[in-house]
């Protein structure tokens, strides 16, 4: 049989959800027994929550391989190509490999198949293709990101894992997790093990309740980072510095090449799992250094100068954003699209309200869920005077904010998809 393409092998897989459906965890075991359970050979960090899982993730990486360790890390969703979600020792896999690892899990599936199961779905198919490259990669430690809540996740699979972090919790896919953030705080804490230490975001008491509260349920020590678990030292040239409380990192200097004033939030996370597992082994010098040197595509990441992508695509996130852009005192420009099942009525709000803009120009994204602009530009006008445009092409609209933005810094906020389209045009160079 011919060997696939990495072009093949992704088409097979976006083809995945139009005939296959939610499968139970039990299903996903199966499904990696056939590839002879790889996830059985590694040591596992499973990370949750509603926003900054990629950013934990990230940090953790870097800590990871600065402490000599090899690495996998497997997030979601990707930017623009497929295999950006499966990183070994810091490193993207190759389209070959991808491709390679497709046939191995294929060939799996079709097994599977004859023995009467079902087509394992988008998600798995990609989490088995990870499991398996880590597997033969000989890797020690992967980082683990879910791709929605966590407690039916493919991803819970993993039986005892190093640690367990649970990122802020916020509102999204209520449709799928619940309508409170207590609801969605237990889905998220559906990772948590008997036993296997919980670092956690304080961000919401009703969410920290239920998180707690498992924990404790399960006999796990938990450490939960707020607001007084870091200071904020200066927002500057790129980067953001802070300090840890915790007398374990000593009097030192953090930097984060990101201005999200959520980031040391997360990069806190991460510094609590590491200390977690290495303990007095650990060199937070190496993990000082190593953090100062990410930086994570897509979030709060300046494309082309003065001109910002981020992924914040919910409420929280949103906020996040309009608190950490505050801090620029240039005048800025605001390019929105999102996806018409996001809260995006009070994610508008919130951007018209909270943040001061020369004008909004809105898009379109290449996505059958995408919102109407023309819907959307009427909320903006509800609730601004400000100009608010409509370029419906993408490409047309960055065109456009070149034209336009002189000194002004741009900012691209809504959707992970329409980070993605971008970076994906810039790559092109299909702007001059």
């Amino acid at each position: 049989m011919k060997s696939k393409s990495y072009q093949e092998a992704q088409e097979y897989i976006l083809n995945i959800p139009k005939f296959t459906k939610k499968n139970s965890l039990d299903h996903t075991r199966k499904f990696l027994s056939y590839l002879g359970n790889p996830q059985e050979n590694f040591r596992v960090i499973h990370v949750a929550g509603t926003n900054g899982k990629g950013s934990v993730c990230k940090y953790l990486e870097a800590m990871l391989l600065a402490e000599g360790e090899t690495c996998g890390m497997f997030v979601s969703p990707h930017l623009i190509s497929m295999n950006e979600r499966i990183l070994i020792n810091g490193q993207m896999i190759s389209k070959e490999y991808f491709a390679a690892l497709f046939e191995k899990v294929l060939e799996a599936v079709e097994k599977m198949k004859l023995d009467g199961l079902s087509h394992p779905t988008f998600f798995e198919f990609l989490f088995g293709m990870a499991m398996l490259g880590f597997f033969e990669s000989g890797i020690e430690i992967v980082v683990l990101e879910t791709g929605l809540g966590g407690r039916l996740d493919a991803t819970n699979v993993i039986a005892n894992p190093l640690a367990c972090i649970i990122t802020s919790i916020g509102k999204d896919h209520v449709e799928f997790l619940g309508n409170t953030l207590g609801e969605i705080a237990k889905e998220k804490a559906g990772i948590i093990k008997k036993e296997v230490p919980v670092i956690y975001a304080d961000t919401q008491e009703e969410s920290s309740k239920v998180i707690e509260k498992k924990a404790q349920e399960l006999g796990c020590r938990c450490k939960k980072i707020g607001k007084d678990a870091y200071e904020i030292l200066q927002i500057q040239d790129k980067y953001i510095a802070f300090s840890c409380t915790n007398a374990y990192y000593e009097n030192v200097t953090w930097r984060l090449h990101n201005t999200g004033v959520y980031q040391p939030e997360n990069a806190m996370l991460a510094m609590e799992a590491m200390k977690e597992i290495f303990g007095k082994y650990g060199h937070p010098h190496l993990w000082k250094k190593a953090l100062e040197d990410v930086i994570w595509e897509g979030r709060m990441e300046e494309v082309l100068p003065n001109f910002y992508v981020d992924g914040a695509h919910n409420l929280s996130a949103i906020e996040g954003f309009v608190q950490s852009v505050s801090n620029n005192k240039n005048n800025k420009i605001l390019l929105f699209s999102v996806v018409g099942d996001k809260n995006y009525r009070e994610m508008i709000q919130v951007l018209c309200q909270k943040l001061e803009v020369d004008f909004y120009l809105i898009t379109e994204i290449e996505d059958a869920r995408a919102a109407q602009v023309d819907e959307l530009k009427k909320i903006f006008e509800e609730y601004t005077d400000k100009p608010v445009l409509i370029r419906r092409s993408l490409k047309e609209a960055l065109l456009y904010l070149q034209i336009q933005q002189g000194e002004r810094t741009v900012y691209c906020v809504g959707s992970l998809y329409l980070t993605g389209m971008i970076k994906a045009i810039i790559r092109e160079d299909l702007l001059c």
